[in-house]
Parts: C-alpha cells; sequence; structure tokens
C-alpha cells in the first residue's frame, strides 16, 4: 500500500493475525521442548544421588576443583552413575582407547536415564562405536598445524589470532575439533611457548585481537589468567581479548567471585560460549553468566550443528531465544567440521540455511547468529547465507522477504540525477 495513504484498521488487525498464525506451529512445538529449568527437580534429585555415591557435601559439590579432580572418565566410575549395558560398556572402552573421553559429575547429572542414549547431553560426552568405525575426516581439518608460525599460536586471518594456552576441558565433547590435542593428560602450554606466542603478537603490530582458547582457556588457574591478560595489555596494539570456554556450559561453578575480580580487570574482554541444547541451559549455568555479565563481560554462543541434538529449526530457534535469558548473544552456528570419529555429527549445508530462514523474521535479531562453514585448509570463517536479493537492476531490486513474498524496492540516491 502507498505510504503516504491512511490505512484501516482492519488491514493491521488482518496483519496481526497472519503473524499469529505463522508462529502457532514454533509455539506449540516450544512447549515440548525440556530445558535445563523445567527439568532443573529432576536435576537436583540427581545431583543427590551422585552425592551420596560420592559421599560428598553440596558445597564441596559446588567446588569446581572437586568437580575436576572427580571427572568420570573412565568404565568403573560410569557404570556406577548411569545404568548401561554390558555392550555399551565395551563400546565406551573400545572408543576410548582411540578418542579420550570425559565429564564432569554436574554435566552428568543432566543426562535423564529414561532417555539415556538418545538425550543430547550422553550423545555429546559418552563415545559412541561410530566414533571407532569412523572412516571419514581427518584429524586437523582447520589446518591448524600449517597455520601455526610461533609457539600455541594459530593464525587465519590478517589482524586476530589464537594462542592455545591448554589441552584441558571440564569434559570432552564427543565433536570436538581439537580432539588430536587431548591427549591422555591434562597440560597447560608451557610459560615458555606462551612468552614466545606473546613476543610473536608483540612483533607484528597489525595483531589488535587475541583469543586465548585450547581446550578450555578457563580452566587455567585464576593466576595465569591474570599474568596472560597483563602481558597482552601491556602490547599496545592489542585492543580486545577473548576467552574460548565452555565451563558456563559443563562447569558453571568454574565462575567464581575470585575469578570475576581478576576478569573485571581486564576489560575489554570477551567471552564466548558453547551452549548446543535448551537442557544446557540450568540455573546454575544462568547464574554463571550473569556473574560474568555483572563484572562487565560482553557473552557470545558458538553453537555446532549436530545431527540428532539441535539441527532443527524450532530447537535452534528455541536454544537461541533461552540464551538471551541467561544474558548470552547467539554468535555462531558451526557447521561440523569433518574431524575424524565425528561423521556421524554432521548434516548437509541445506539444514543449516533452512534454520536460518526459520529464524530471520520470526524472532528478534538478537537470537539470530551467523551460519559458519569452516573452508578447507585453513582458510577461516565462510558464511553460509540465504538469498534475499532475487535481481538487481539500475535503479531498482527486487528482495524476497523472510515469508518469500517477492517485492519491488526502489534503488535510488535522490540527490543524483536520475531519470525514472
Amino acid at each position: 500500500m502507498p505510504g503516504d495513504k491512511k490505512i484501516p484498521k482492519e488491514y493491521a488487525l488482518k496483519r496481526a493475525d497472519e503473524l499469529k498464525e505463522s508462529i502457532k506451529d514454533y509455539l506449540a512445538f516450544s512447549k515440548t521442548v525440556r530445558t535445563g529449568f523445567t527439568e532443573w527437580e529432576k536435576i537436583k534429585k540427581r545431583q543427590e544421588k551422585i552425592r551420596s555415591i560420592y559421599g560428598v557435601s553440596e558445597n564441596k559439590w559446588r567446588d569446581w576443583r572437586w568437580q575436576i579432580k572427580n571427572r568420570i572418565q573412565d568404565i568403573d566410575t560410569v557404570s556406577r552413575l548411569l545404568e548401561l549395558s554390558s555392550s555399551k560398556l565395551e563400546e565406551i572402552s573400545l572408543v576410548g582407547s582411540k578418542f579420550r573421553w570425559g565429564l564432569v559429575p554436574y554435566y552428568l547429572s543432566l543426562i535423564d536415564p529414561e532417555e539415556m542414549e538418545k538425550h543430547p547431553v550422553f550423545l555429546q560426552s559418552i563415545p559412541s562405536i561410530q566414533e571407532y568405525e569412523d572412516e571419514h575426516g581427518v584429524l586437523d581439518p582447520m589446518f591448524e598445524e600449517f597455520t601455526s608460525p610461533a609457539p600455541a599460536v594459530t593464525r587465519r586471518y590478517p589482524d586476530r589470532l589464537i594462542i592455545n594456552v591448554t589441552n584441558q576441558c571440564a569434559s570432552y565433547c564427543r565433536h570436538c575439533q581439537r580432539r588430536r590435542n587431548i591427549g591422555e593428560v591434562d597440560r597447560h602450554t608451557s610459560r615458555d611457548s606462551l612468552k614466545a606466542a606473546l613476543q610473536y603478537i608483540a612483533d607484528n603490530e597489525e595483531i589488535r585481537d587475541v583469543l586465548l582458547t585450547g581446550g578450555d582457556s578457563l580452566m587455567l588457574s585464576d593466576k595465569t589468567l591474570d599474568w596472560i591478560l597483563t602481558e597482552l595489555e601491556q602490547i599496545p596494539h592489542v585492543e580486545m581479548k577473548r576467552l574460548g570456554t565452555r565451563v558456563p556450559v559443563t562447569l558453571p561453578y568454574r565462575i567464581t567471585p575470585e575469578l570475576c575480580e581478576v576478569l573485571n580487570r581486564h576489560l575489554p574482554l570477551y567471552i564466548n560460549t558453547h551452549f548446543n541444547h535448551p537442557i544446557e541451559i540450568t540455573p546454575d549455568a544462568r547464574d554463571a553468566c550473569f556473574a560474568l555479565a555483572r563484572c562487565g563481560i560482553n557473552l557470545g554462543n558458538q553453537a555446532v550443528l549436530l545431527r540428532g541434538i539441535n539441527n532443527h529449526p524450532f530447537l535452534m530457534r528455541k536454544l537461541n531465544q533461552e540464551l538471551l535469558k541467561i544474558m548470552v548473544r547467539p554468535y555462531y552456528i558451526f557447521h561440523a567440521k569433518g574431524v575424524k570419529g565425528t561423521s556421524h555429527f554432521r548434516t548437509r549445508v541445506e539444514e543449516g540455511i533452512e534454520i536460518m530462514e526459520k529464524l530471520r523474521g520470526y524472532t528478534s535479531g538478537l537470537a539470530i547468529p551467523t551460519y559458519i562453514v569452516n573452508a578447507p585448509r585453513g582458510y577461516g570463517k565462510t558464511p553460509m547465507l540465504a538469498e534475499y536479493l532475487v535481481s538487481m537492476g539500475a535503479n531498482k531490486l527486487l528482495i524476497r522477504t523472510w515469508e518469500n513474498r517477492i517485492l519491488e524496492y526502489d534503488n535510488v540516491n535522490y540527490d543524483e540525477d536520475i531519470t525514472l
């Protein structure tokens, strides 16, 4: 309708009804999705049971060092905590001979025994025979070994780089892109290697953005984190620091007041975490994220598109909306990389594009991340975008809206001498 005419109220009411109808299917689906909040009472009961097996108090349970010390990574322990068949235990043992596995008790407590081997946390944490039998993929699809100009450094872009500060995680994801580095022993990067990485940054003035990752950067001690961040701040051209961590998801108790005090001293500081499913968004995860937000840290999420876990348009929409409620901005959805042992998680790119189509217009722009495919041979992140520009003429565009309406759009600078 022309913009200068008065539009009858009936039009607005009809349009509102159309919009309401367009979201009915999502609302019905959303009510069936279990989150860490809707399941919290059940999760707390499972935590009580696990604490009784270990014989620890709730205070001890919330000590992140206790959680790491008691990481579940052997057949005897996992069989005490989960009712697994003998064939599944044999499977875990076989896969464990090839790829490391482990999860802290908190993260295991999210697993619902009634749906055990279909549960999103179980699938992300407990080895599957598919890993062992996988004949596809490579150990280093990102070519990180070939993009490391200095110890512990990965550089794929002009103005930023990664320092790999540790191989340790609270829990080891079955889809991990760096499983080749995990090994069987937790090992932080040596001080000499960190100094060499810092020197490389100091010698290259175009580096303005540094990401600390690993492994999980928050597995470092508060003292070591403080030292690295302080050293980066002594380099004049470093403008911002970022931390890659999954502890708000798998071990929220790591976000202590002492850690927040350290991090608050080093603003601007950004944290990207890794929620993949709404069941991971619990009250404890919320408290961890709120604590980080209160000390001035901007939080983003990097989900991975995983078959059988989150490859559904409505589920991903629900995840992103739940993330905003805990102060985490959806940043990326990564297409699963071709890492050896992880082929069973991979989807087709079309699924990711369909997810993006069901986000744009249907939810807040804050809830819309960028869908990313990592280019082969370490050539970086490449966005996969739905086409909204249909065609372009001299002064007109044809655009496709989020509802698949094809509309004409003026593409004119009216200060120019143009004959329409």
